[in-house]
């Protein structure tokens, strides 16, 4: 099973559809709070429709939890300040995509403790500054997905 990992996510509907994403491709999604919002949030239960119920989900209260309990393979961060692009990541079973607050992305502390190989971008024209997480996160784990022959 790969992961999906919000840390700090801040608007319900996107972390909703994030949760019918996992629920529909079978990823793991974990949230590492704070959260910018109620798990029971009228706006996050109507993006992830029923779906919430099939998602597989876990919450930590620190990054540093997350690091400490789950079990990975290999963590790839998605930022915009990165060199790489996802589509030169070599994604396994058991790799887990990082993926920052919508209002500020990842923080440099988390950045600088992965390898430059392990933060990916998703390419976007010159004067562009970031993409919706929501569709960020679909873009991810559907090449993750794609390179284990969608299994």
């Amino acid at each position: 099973m790969m992961n999906i990992v919000l840390f700090e996510p801040e608007i319900p509907p996107n972390t909703g559809n994030i949760m019918r994403l996992a629920a529909n491709t079978g990823f793991q999604l974990h949230l590492i709070e704070p959260l910018g919002f109620r798990l029971d949030d009228k706006q996050l239960r109507r993006a992830g429709l029923d779906y919430r119920e099939w998602a597989h989900t876990r919450r930590y209260s620190s990054y540093e939890e997350f690091i400490k309990t789950c079990k990975f393979n290999q963590l790839y961060a998605f930022t915009t300040k990165a060199q790489r692009s996802y589509s030169d990541a070599e994604f396994a079973p058991g790799d887990a995509l990082l993926f920052g607050p919508e209002s500020r992305g990842l923080p440099a502390r988390i950045l600088e403790s992965l390898q430059g190989d392990y933060r990916l971008r998703i390419p976007m024209t010159a004067k562009s500054r970031s993409l919706n997480l929501s569709n960020t996160v679909a873009i991810a784990v559907y090449e993750a997905w794609r390179q284990q022959g969608f299994r």
